[in-house]
Protein backbone atom coordinates (compact mmCIF):
# COMPACT_ATOMS: atom_id res chain seq x y z
CA UNK A 1 0.00 0.00 0.00
CA UNK A 2 2.86 2.39 0.74
CA UNK A 3 3.95 2.42 -2.91
CA UNK A 4 0.40 3.08 -4.07
CA UNK A 5 0.38 6.18 -1.86
CA UNK A 6 3.80 7.15 -3.21
CA UNK A 7 2.72 6.80 -6.85
CA UNK A 8 -0.55 8.64 -6.17
CA UNK A 9 1.36 11.43 -4.44
CA UNK A 10 3.86 11.92 -7.29
CA UNK A 11 1.11 11.64 -9.94
CA UNK A 12 -1.10 14.18 -8.14
CA UNK A 13 1.72 16.72 -8.05
CA UNK A 14 2.39 16.16 -11.77
CA UNK A 15 -1.27 16.42 -12.84
CA UNK A 16 -1.70 19.52 -10.68
CA UNK A 17 1.26 21.16 -12.42
CA UNK A 18 -0.11 20.27 -15.85
CA UNK A 19 -3.48 21.88 -15.09
CA UNK A 20 -2.44 24.82 -12.94
CA UNK A 21 -3.10 27.51 -15.52
CA UNK A 22 -6.66 26.40 -16.35
CA UNK A 23 -9.28 28.07 -14.16
CA UNK A 24 -12.91 27.80 -13.15
CA UNK A 25 -14.48 31.14 -12.30
CA UNK A 26 -16.47 30.61 -9.12
CA UNK A 27 -19.92 32.17 -8.77
CA UNK A 28 -18.69 34.05 -5.71
CA UNK A 29 -15.20 35.36 -4.98
CA UNK A 30 -12.46 33.22 -6.48
CA UNK A 31 -10.76 31.60 -9.44
CA UNK A 32 -10.12 27.89 -8.92
CA UNK A 33 -7.34 26.20 -10.83
CA UNK A 34 -8.07 22.70 -12.08
CA UNK A 35 -4.63 21.86 -10.69
CA UNK A 36 -5.81 22.76 -7.19
CA UNK A 37 -8.30 19.91 -7.27
CA UNK A 38 -5.44 17.46 -7.72
CA UNK A 39 -3.07 19.31 -5.44
CA UNK A 40 -5.59 19.12 -2.60
CA UNK A 41 -4.91 15.39 -2.52
CA UNK A 42 -1.15 15.94 -2.29
CA UNK A 43 -1.07 16.96 1.36
CA UNK A 44 -3.25 14.08 2.54
CA UNK A 45 -1.36 11.57 0.39
CA UNK A 46 1.92 12.82 1.83
CA UNK A 47 0.46 12.42 5.31
CA UNK A 48 -0.16 8.77 4.41
CA UNK A 49 3.53 8.50 3.46
CA UNK A 50 4.35 9.64 7.00
CA UNK A 51 2.70 6.50 8.33
CA UNK A 52 5.65 4.55 6.96
CA UNK A 53 8.39 6.93 8.16
CA UNK A 54 9.62 10.48 7.97
CA UNK A 55 12.34 9.36 5.54
CA UNK A 56 9.74 7.77 3.26
CA UNK A 57 7.70 11.00 3.27
CA UNK A 58 10.81 13.03 2.44
CA UNK A 59 11.70 10.53 -0.29
CA UNK A 60 8.23 11.09 -1.77
CA UNK A 61 8.71 14.86 -1.77
CA UNK A 62 12.10 14.58 -3.50
CA UNK A 63 10.77 12.03 -6.00
CA UNK A 64 7.86 14.32 -6.89
CA UNK A 65 10.26 17.20 -7.48
CA UNK A 66 12.54 15.07 -9.69
CA UNK A 67 9.66 13.59 -11.71
CA UNK A 68 8.11 17.02 -12.21
CA UNK A 69 11.41 18.52 -13.34
CA UNK A 70 11.90 15.74 -15.90
CA UNK A 71 8.29 15.96 -17.09
CA UNK A 72 8.53 19.75 -17.43
CA UNK A 73 10.70 19.20 -20.50
CA UNK A 74 8.36 16.62 -22.03
CA UNK A 75 5.09 18.47 -21.31
CA UNK A 76 6.57 21.92 -21.91
CA UNK A 77 5.62 23.23 -18.47
CA UNK A 78 6.83 26.84 -18.24
CA UNK A 79 9.86 27.25 -15.97
CA UNK A 80 8.14 29.82 -13.77
CA UNK A 81 5.42 27.24 -13.03
CA UNK A 82 8.03 24.62 -12.25
CA UNK A 83 9.92 27.05 -10.01
CA UNK A 84 6.68 28.08 -8.30
CA UNK A 85 5.74 24.44 -7.76
CA UNK A 86 9.21 23.51 -6.52
CA UNK A 87 9.43 26.36 -4.00
CA UNK A 88 5.82 26.03 -2.85
CA UNK A 89 6.25 22.29 -2.35
CA UNK A 90 9.59 22.75 -0.63
CA UNK A 91 8.36 25.29 1.92
CA UNK A 92 4.80 24.05 2.42
CA UNK A 93 5.74 20.37 2.55
CA UNK A 94 8.53 21.05 5.03
CA UNK A 95 6.08 23.05 7.17
CA UNK A 96 3.49 20.31 6.82
CA UNK A 97 6.01 17.62 7.68
CA UNK A 98 7.31 19.56 10.69
CA UNK A 99 3.84 20.09 12.15
CA UNK A 100 2.78 16.52 11.37
CA UNK A 101 5.86 15.06 13.08
CA UNK A 102 5.58 17.41 16.08
CA UNK A 103 2.05 16.15 16.76
CA UNK A 104 2.92 12.44 16.88
CA UNK A 105 1.06 12.01 20.17
CA UNK A 106 -2.22 13.07 18.53
CA UNK A 107 -4.56 11.09 16.29
CA UNK A 108 -3.92 10.94 12.56
CA UNK A 109 -6.83 13.21 11.63
CA UNK A 110 -5.71 15.92 14.11
CA UNK A 111 -2.20 15.72 12.67
CA UNK A 112 -3.53 16.01 9.10
CA UNK A 113 -5.83 18.94 9.85
CA UNK A 114 -3.18 20.83 11.85
CA UNK A 115 -0.42 20.25 9.31
CA UNK A 116 -2.73 21.29 6.45
CA UNK A 117 -3.77 24.41 8.36
CA UNK A 118 -0.11 25.42 8.58
CA UNK A 119 0.99 24.46 5.08
CA UNK A 120 -1.93 25.09 2.71
CA UNK A 121 -1.86 28.92 3.02
CA UNK A 122 1.92 28.89 2.50
CA UNK A 123 1.59 26.68 -0.57
CA UNK A 124 -1.26 28.62 -2.16
CA UNK A 125 0.24 32.06 -1.53
CA UNK A 126 3.81 31.24 -2.52
CA UNK A 127 2.81 29.32 -5.62
CA UNK A 128 0.36 31.93 -6.88
CA UNK A 129 2.77 34.84 -6.46
CA UNK A 130 5.66 33.08 -8.17
CA UNK A 131 3.60 31.53 -10.98
CA UNK A 132 1.36 34.47 -11.80
CA UNK A 133 3.12 37.67 -10.69
CA UNK A 134 3.19 40.01 -13.67
CA UNK A 135 0.56 37.93 -15.47
CA UNK A 136 -2.42 38.65 -13.22
CA UNK A 137 -3.22 41.73 -11.16
CA UNK A 138 -3.10 41.43 -7.35
CA UNK A 139 -6.92 41.21 -6.94
CA UNK A 140 -7.02 38.25 -9.36
CA UNK A 141 -4.16 36.56 -7.47
CA UNK A 142 -6.07 37.11 -4.21
CA UNK A 143 -9.07 35.35 -5.77
CA UNK A 144 -6.87 32.43 -6.83
CA UNK A 145 -5.28 32.14 -3.37
CA UNK A 146 -8.68 32.31 -1.66
CA UNK A 147 -10.21 29.63 -3.91
CA UNK A 148 -7.12 27.41 -3.58
CA UNK A 149 -7.15 27.48 0.21
CA UNK A 150 -10.89 26.85 0.48
CA UNK A 151 -10.82 24.01 -2.08
CA UNK A 152 -7.80 22.31 -0.50
CA UNK A 153 -9.39 22.40 2.96
CA UNK A 154 -12.74 21.14 1.67
CA UNK A 155 -11.17 18.26 -0.25
CA UNK A 156 -8.84 17.31 2.62
CA UNK A 157 -11.74 17.45 5.09
CA UNK A 158 -13.86 15.28 2.82
CA UNK A 159 -11.07 12.71 2.51
CA UNK A 160 -10.50 12.69 6.26
CA UNK A 161 -14.22 12.34 7.04
CA UNK A 162 -14.55 9.48 4.54
CA UNK A 163 -11.60 7.68 6.14
CA UNK A 164 -13.18 7.99 9.58
CA UNK A 165 -16.65 6.98 8.39
CA UNK A 166 -15.16 3.86 6.80
CA UNK A 167 -13.05 3.13 9.92
CA UNK A 168 -16.06 3.69 12.14
CA UNK A 169 -18.20 1.31 10.08
CA UNK A 170 -15.40 -1.29 10.09
CA UNK A 171 -14.97 -0.97 13.87
CA UNK A 172 -18.75 -1.28 14.40
CA UNK A 173 -18.93 -4.41 12.22
CA UNK A 174 -15.90 -5.87 13.98
CA UNK A 175 -17.47 -5.15 17.36
CA UNK A 176 -20.76 -6.69 16.28
CA UNK A 177 -19.14 -9.82 14.90
CA UNK A 178 -17.12 -10.47 18.06
CA UNK A 179 -20.16 -10.44 20.39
Amino acid sequence: MKYIYLIAYVASVLVANLLLDHFIELPFFGMLSYGTVFFAFVFTLRDHLHRYSLNFALFGIVLALVVNTICAFYFDIPWRFLLASFLAILFSELMNTGVFEKLKQHSWHVRVLASNAASVPIDSTLFTFIAFYGIFELPMMAEIIFADIIAKFLIASTIISKVFIIKSKNNDSTTLSTH
